[in-house]
This record gives structure tokens, sequence and C-alpha cells, in this order.
């Protein structure tokens, strides 16, 4: 969820507040220049670090990881100070300092004196300060320890402790990965708004459950106002209601909007609403205010398949760690932004997306490309003696609570995962994740929960009452690698057919680690034949529901790297850790085009003059199978000097059956012609397409042999 408000800088609050007129909250960035010092010896707090920045402390710009550059291999403490003016007029209302997420575990300073803290990397939390702060200079000091231990989450993988490597496998970025803020708030403020759906067949209804926090020392009555925005910005509904709240609480009123004959949200073509949310005071004034996107959509399991809108789909993707050599999990919007064009561009329409909680920016991407998403919490590959660890099951529900509050009301969420490849097969693992499902079930009833296992591919045979408990079952299967033998997949798979006949399988993680092969060359060769030899399996068994294969990217780690290597980037992706695509990028992306294409060629007198492509969705059944809905068309044709001998604009294409898109030109091209067909999504990004090239045949000449690289699988006829 997205707070909005006033977003202004500090000088355009000094110039604007005054009087004390209550004021709609008001975010205040303190992103930027920080300064920042490790603690190697732990004499920060002992040596008055809380009250300023120590000699040695240099400028760095948050979001920041220390673990990049000079400090890269650092574990321990580090220490991150910031300077901020507070003007008088803001004194005396209500302050909160927000962080969106501090790797791992942090004490937080305002002034000297200790505000609070926070456990956990990767979800937000905010500081009550408004009695820390005053009028003029303010101090903030974040000392954040990233050290991993045996109950932290993420902690050490203890199931590998026999090979005294019990890191997770990615790389521990200490720091302030996401963004700060301050939030100034008079009266009352929103805290959160939780939406609900409810889908008919000519309407559907959200509810916005609005947890109003009176923050003033008087009882007050507030104007709670809703409204929904259709995808064309158009208001369509509106609901408000008075709501009474006694001082220092809060209240958590409901509102209900219907809207009629709704657009709705489909896996690859995303139809969004907006609903915002007010809080104004008895007189209008605007207190607060908070919006959120809304997809309607129905999402349902029956006999092992995966149903959106009533349709069956059957989905792949792939994961993406937070991660790049220029910002580490520190990442800015726009390598979000770059990574997931790319992914759209390679089908992705499922993803986990990795281990951890994923901030907005990504949430928002999904959203917007209609790709569904299965966020986790970050335990790997834990113990039983771990997972019964009274002190990690509250930090596993607290990390839940604060995922769900962020993520929940985003239509790309199917599922909730509790864990990955650790111990649920035992009594302890199985009364941990009980114990989590019902926690999620109480907090958001009616999503998904399961959790990403790797004993079922390696030993299917063991009992695993938690798998048959869980809502859908995830298995980590490297066949080819870790799993065993490549041609194990299509046995295995009956197994568990006849082992879990009421059960809808996602392929959570599959692909070819880079160390089973001799150099980063053969290995992405044998990642080729690797993904399409499994995909070709799993793809024969309906009830597999999704693949994803594991990565997107190489990744920063000390595991699973080319021996003698003590860090580096994991050789798993199909681009390397700086997005250069591999041979395996373009094997995924021909793999998994949700539609077929083949182009005939038009030739009269003087040469060729155009061409009739046939555009046909997969088969229903087929991996990927989804509908096609909003997709355009573009072509364009070169002669061989590359001068364009005719284009098109794109136009819309209906792909609710096989289709045919014709092209012409003016003057016949006796040459060799090489014509683009490219077919995009509802967002824009090219979904699937055809480079084709027409030579003339002329007498002695030896038959045109087209280039494999560049035509996929479908005939091209001279």
């Amino acid at each position: 969820m997205r707070k909005i408000g006033n977003i202004l800088r500090l000088l355009f609050l000094v110039l604007t507040l005054g009087g004390h007129a209550a004021q709609a909250a008001t975010r205040l960035d303190l992103d930027g220049d920080w300064r920042f010092r490790t603690d190697p010896n732990g004499e920060g707090v002992a040596s008055g670090w809380t009250a300023g920045p120590p000699v040695g402390a240099r400028v760095v710009s948050v979001p920041h990881t220390w673990n990049l550059g000079q400090d890269q291999a650092f574990d321990g403490v580090g220490w991150y100070f910031k300077t901020f003016v507070l003007p008088e007029s803001l004194v005396g209302r209500h302050v909160e300092l927000n962080f969106g997420g501090t790797f791992y575990k942090s004490r937080v300073f305002v002034n000297g004196v200790e505000a609070g803290g926070h456990e956990g990397g990767f979800t937000a939390y905010h500081l009550d300060v408004s009695k820390l702060v005053r009028p003029g200079g303010n101090r903030i000091a974040v000392a954040i320890d990233n050290r991993p231990g045996l109950a932290t989450i993420p902690g050490y993988a203890m199931r590998l402790q026999a090979a005294d490597n019990v890191w997770y496998d990615w790389w521990r970025n200490g720091g302030v990965l996401r963004d700060v803020w301050l939030n100034v708030a008079d009266k009352g403020l929103i805290r959160q708004q939780t939406i609900t759906q409810n889908l008919s067949a000519d309407h559907a209804t959200a509810t916005a459950r609005v947890r109003v926090e009176n923050v003033d020392a008087t009882p007050r009555v507030y104007r709670l106002a809703a409204a929904i925005e259709d995808p064309e910005g158009r208001v369509v509904a509106h609901a408000e209601q008075a709501v009474r709240v006694a001082a220092g609480v809060a209240a958590e009123p409901s509102l209900s909007l219907r809207v009629e004959q709704p657009q709705l949200w489909n896996v690859g073509a995303a139809k969004l609403y907006r609903l915002s949310t007010q809080l104004r005071d008895e007189d209008g004034r605007l207190l607060d205010e908070r919006a959120d996107t809304v997809g309607f959509r129905r999402i349902e399991i029956r006999d092992r398949r995966l149903y959106v809108n009533g349709q069956a789909v059957r989905l792949t993707g792939m994961t993406r760690h937070q991660d790049s050599p220029w910002e580490g999990q520190a990442e800015s919007a726009g390598t979000i932004r770059q990574d997931w064009n790319d992914l759209a561009a390679l089908h992705v329409t499922l993803t986990r997306p990795v281990h951890y909680p994923q901030p907005q920016a990504v949430l928002d991407e999904a959203d917007r490309q209609g790709v569904l998403l299965i966020p986790e919490i970050p335990i790997w590959q834990m113990t039983e003696a771990q997972l019964a660890d009274p002190r990690l099951l509250p930090l596993a529900k607290r990390q839940m609570d604060e995922m769900i509050a962020e993520a929940a009301n985003h239509p790309s969420v199917l599922a909730w995962s509790v864990m990955n490849e650790s111990d649920a097969s035992k009594p302890g693992g199985l009364a941990f994740f009980r114990a989590m499902k019902a926690h999620i079930n109480a907090l958001d009833p009616g999503r998904f929960v399961t959790f990403a296992d790797s004993d079922v591919s390696i030993a299917p045979w063991k009992p695993a009452q938690a798998l048959r408990e869980a809502d859908f079952i995830m298995a980590n299967a490297y066949f080819g690698t870790w799993s065993g033998g490549a041609e194990s997949v299509e046995p295995w798979l009956d197994f568990f057919d006849k082992a879990y006949p009421d059960k809808m399988l996602v392929i959570s993680e599959f692909g070819w680690p880079g160390p089973f092969s001799a150099d980063p060359k053969a290995a992405d060769a044998a990642r080729v034949e690797n993904l399409q030899g499994q995909m070709a399996a799993f793809e024969k068994r309906p009830f597999v529901g999704g693949a994803i294969f594991w990565t997107y990217q190489d990744y920063h780690s000390n595991r699973n790297l080319y021996a003698g290597s003590v860090d580096g980037y994991v050789d798993h992706g199909v681009v390397d850790q700086y997005r250069q695509r591999k041979p395996s990028y373009a094997a995924w992306e021909q793999r998994n085009r949700a539609l077929d294409v083949s182009v005939s060629w038009t030739v009269g007198d003087g040469g060729l003059r155009g061409f009739t492509a046939k555009v046909a969705p997969r088969a229903t059944g087929t991996l990927p199978s989804y509908p096609l809905i909003g997709q355009k068309v573009r072509w364009k044709a070169l002669d061989q000097n590359g001068v364009v001998v005719g284009e098109s604009a794109p136009t819309d294409l209906d792909l609710a059956a096989p289709a045919a898109v014709t092209g012409a030109w003016d003057k016949p091209v006796d040459g060799i012609v090489r014509l683009t067909l490219d077919i995009l999504t509802s967002t824009g990004v090219r979904s699937g397409g055809e480079i084709a090239e027409y030579r003339p045949f002329k007498l002695g000449s030896a038959p045109f042999q087209p280039d494999p690289a560049q035509l996929s699988n479908n005939p091209v006829t001279p």
C-alpha cells in the first residue's frame, strides 16, 4: 500500500506551512545523502555515535547497502546518520519516522534517544518520534546488524552444516535498503486499508476496511469517504460515513463500493481500478489520504487446475533476485522497471518472485503486467529444530503480518509461501506450517497458502502431511542436477500424480546451476537443453499448473559457485549480473510464447508484394496457455539495404481464435526482404512474433535455407 498526500520537500514545507490549521498528512522524503561507517568493534553506542557521526563516516546515498565496494565482505553493525530541519510549525504534531526496509536488525536513535527498532530486512516499519523531534536541526542515527543466527529470518541454513557452509544462498546486503521518510499528521491518520472484493455476473463489490487512528488528545468525529476510478480514470463508485474515535485509539470502519460491469484483471491483460480513501475533519479539511490499485478477478483451483475468471490457465515464469553489481539489494525504481520489462518480454506470467518480501515497485509492476505472484518470507533451508525453536514462530508471524499488510491489496498476489526447502515433513516442521497457515487464513481469508519443498522431488516417498495440507504443492525440482538424472523427471511426475492425486503442482524452481558444468559457456548450453526437456515433461501432465525457472539473472552469493570461488555471482540466470543475455534467454523466450506464428509470401510480377501471417493462440492445456486479451500487432519489412518497404502502426488483434495478418507494399521488391512481425500485449510489451526472410529463388542458385537462430519453429514459405 502506498501512503499518499502532499509529497513536499523541506523547502516547500518551510515556505507554505504556517498557523495552526489542520493539514493533510505530509510526507517528507529523507532519501539521498546520509553518512555511514562500519562498527567492527561494537563501540558505537558507548562512543556516542547515537548523537552524531564519528570521524571517518563517509557520505552515501540512501537507499544503500554497505556490501558493495570497500565493505563488501563486512558482516556486523553498520551505522547511518542523517540531519534534517523540522519547521517550528510542525512541532507538536504527530511525527512518524518510516523505513521501507533495513537489513537486518535495526536500532534507531533520534537526537540521541533510542526511538525503537525492527527485526526483518524486507518490510516497512514506522516509529513515533513526536516527542523526540524539535524545531530546527534534528539528528537520526541507525545501527543495523546484518548477521544471521539460528533463529533469524533469514538465518543459518543448518541443513548445510555438514558442508561447513551455512550461509543462506544470497548476499546479506546490510543497510538501509529502501526509502526513508517522515510522516507528519494532525488530528487523525489512515494507518491501513484492507480491500476485499466479491465478483458477480454483472457487478463487483470492493470493501475497504480502513484503520483510522486518532492522534489527538480529544475524541474526534471524522468524515471518511472512498471512491473508485475505472481504468480510464472515471469515478464509478463512491461511499462515505461518519466515524467517531476516542482520543489516542483506532477504529476500523468499512466502506463498500459497487462497480457495475467491471473490466476484469486477467493474466497478461491487467485492467486496474484505483480505490482512494480520504479522512476529513468535521469541517471538511483533509487530514489524510490513501490509495490502492484494485483488480477485479476470480481465482480458483478446481480439479487440480488453476482458473482465472473461469478460464483454465497454465503459467510459466522465472524468479528474480533483488541484486545487481551497481545497487545490490538497494534497488532503484529504474532497475526494477528495466528488469520487469525484460521479464514481460520473456512472457513471465507467474513467479514466486523470490525468497523474501518485495517492494511496492515490484508489486505494482506485477499488477500492471498481469503477472501472478507467490510472495514468500525468507525461511530458507531450516532444520526441524530451527522450525520448532520457540523464538522463530512469533518472528515468522510478524514478518508475514508485515508482508501481507503491504501486499495483500495487490491483485497480482495468488498465494502466500511460508518457507523454502525446510524440514516440513518432520513433526516440528508440520506444527510450524499448521500454525502459520492458520495465522494467514485469519489475516487474509480466501487466499491460498503453500511453501516451496525440495524433499518431494528428491525423496517423494517420504511422508509429507504438510504438503497434503497446503492449498497446492510447490516443488523445487532440479532434475539433471540436485534432484537426480534428467530422465527421472517423467517417472517422478507419474509418482507424484499417484501420491498426491488431489493436488495441483507448481514447479517452484527448476534450471541448471553453472557449477555442474565445466565453464559458463558449457553451463548455458546445458541450461538450454535442460529447460526444453523439463518443460516438455511438465507440459504432458495437466496437473502441473505452472513452472518457474530459477533464475532471471546471476546473483551475488558465496554458495553454488564454481570450484575455488569464495564469493561471486551464481551462474544460474538467462542473463548475467549485468543483464547481458545468454543463449538460454532466446531459448526461454521462444519456448514460452503463448502463440504460434507462420508466414507465407505473396509474389507477383516484378517480385515480392506482401505477406500473410497466421497468428494462433497455443492450444488450451499447453504450457503456457492463457487467454490472449487486448493484443495488438505491428509489422515492418526491410529490403536488403535496410530500407523500409512497408510497415504498420499497432492495430488491434482478436486472438479468441486464429487470426490472419496481411501486409502489402506499393512497389514489388526483387531481392531479399526481412519481415519483423510483433505481437504486443495491452501494455505495449512484445509478447511474441516472428522474424522471417524472403529470398527470391533464381535459376542456378542453391535453395534458400533460413537461419534457425532468426526464425521460430514455424515454417516460412518462400
